[in-house]
């Protein structure tokens, strides 16, 4: 059992990405720049989304950027980091403190009640003990804390002053709502909880049910379930058009599935998702020439994995993702099993294997059918150049389903060896 990872090449001369979905210089790679290999042309890449399945995309030369982003403030404030979040949090009320301080002291001083005025001592000022502008200030962060100390409040000769009042506690209240809204929301993220979901560091491809087979690990970290998991794939690679037109991140998709079905996998145990390789999978040139990763044109893709489950305790969307290179997908390996049972009675899922794979026996390979192909069936047997590709499918279609039939009654250690577990 080892871990296997194939050489990475390096670049002391990266090209600039181009950003633009539809490129005309088909020279340039997808990903990154071209570097010379030990063997050949190899090409260092660079992600369109990290492995924690962070976006690798900046955004430049959009109008109005700024204009935009305060149209839509409640999604601004919790894109927003968390040292930004507490600055302006901080700066909110200390700004509103003091700008309505200094309201307050035009009020005083409009109406006669500061120190420099030496007031009677009949004068009855708009609020009491407020005769300078720190007094002002002080007044102005009491009323809207509401502390109250005592001494320094409002009296009612001073309609304007009552108004001032209301109004401050009106928009400071509107404020606060809506910075402590989020700042709960911002908290209650799945985010976090979609950091306690792991895929392995590395996928990949060897035979299952008799056809070759990409493979992937998810795991849930945490003993709170996750709800009506879909995993769906993403290939990201350069595309010709009919019109000759070279899109660049054009996407396909790669569909995975658990076992014989994809529909809401129980994510209780770490699972191995599987996507066959047939003449419908894109990867099916990449997979023609067994993997090669060191090929400067069937290796220039990225794989894109995305996980959309429920998280059970907060009924909130939780979606995870991560990404793999060519050279991250291992042709002709296997996932050791990770699930064993404990002398309790319990099962134990040992992370220190989820990582780790293994180098199969037998080297899977793909083989393109059609009729300028002779087809190897599942039973062994093969067809004849030339047949019928409809009839073929038919053939295959009604052989697969007694095979599961069959191992449904099954239960033989063969079944265990399939099975996630």
């Amino acid at each position: 059992m080892t871990s296997a990872t194939p050489p990475s090449s390096r670049s002391s001369s990266p090209q600039k990405v181009c950003h633009s979905q539809t490129q005309t210089d088909v020279l340039k790679p997808l990903l990154g720049g071209g570097v010379s290999g030990g063997g050949g042309t190899l090409r260092r890449r660079r992600r369109v989304l990290s492995k924690d399945g962070r976006s690798n995309v900046r955004i430049e030369h959009i109008s109005g950027r700024s204009a935009l982003y305060m149209r839509d403030l409640w999604t601004t404030f919790l894109d927003m980091q968390w040292r930004y979040k507490f600055f302006l949090f901080t700066a909110t009320f200390a700004g509103t403190w003091f700008l309505f301080g200094v309201l307050w002291y035009l009020v005083a001083l409009v109406h006669g009640d500061l120190l420099e005025f030496d007031p009677p001592s009949n004068h009855t000022p708009c609020v009491m003990q407020m005769q300078t502008l720190t007094g002002a200030f002080l007044f102005s962060l009491e009323s809207q804390t509401t502390i109250g100390y005592g001494f320094r409040c409002i009296t009612e000769e001073c309609p304007a002053a009552i108004i001032l009042l209301i109004v401050q506690l009106v928009i400071t209240m509107v404020m606060e709502i809506f910075i402590t809204g989020t700042f709960l929301a911002k908290v209650a993220r799945p985010k976090k909880r979609g950091e306690t979901v792991k895929f392995s560091q590395h996928a990949v491809v060897s035979t299952h049910e008799g056809r070759p087979c990409l493979m992937i690990r998810v795991a849930n970290m945490r003993k709170s379930l996750l709800i009506g998991c879909q995993v769906s794939g993403k290939l990201l690679q350069t595309s010709l058009t009919k019109e000759g037109e070279t899109v660049r991140l054009d996407q396909r998709n790669v569909p995975f599935q658990v076992d014989t079905s994809s529909d809401s996998p129980f994510l209780i145990l770490p699972l191995t998702f599987y996507h066959i390789i047939d003449d419908s999978s894109p990867l099916r040139a990449w997979a023609t020439k067994g993997g090669g990763w060191t090929d400067p044109e069937l290796a220039d893709f990225e794989l894109l994995v995305i996980m959309s489950a429920t998280v059970e305790p907060t009924s909130a969307t939780c979606q995870v993702r991560t990404s793999y290179l060519p050279d991250e997908i291992l042709w002709g390996y296997e996932f050791p099993p990770v699930v064993s049972l404990s002398p309790s009675g319990k099962y134990v899922a040992d992370f220190a294997f989820f990582d780790k794979v293994a180098k199969t026996k037998a080297t899977p390979v793909f083989k393109p059918s059609g009729p300028e192909h002779s087809y190897q069936g599942n039973g062994g047997g093969s067809v004849l150049e030339g047949a019928d590709p409809e009839k073929i499918r038919l053939e295959q279609s009604y052989r697969e389903r007694g095979e599961e039939r069959g191992r449904v009654r099954d239960s033989s250690p063969l079944s265990v060896r399939i099975s996630n577990v």
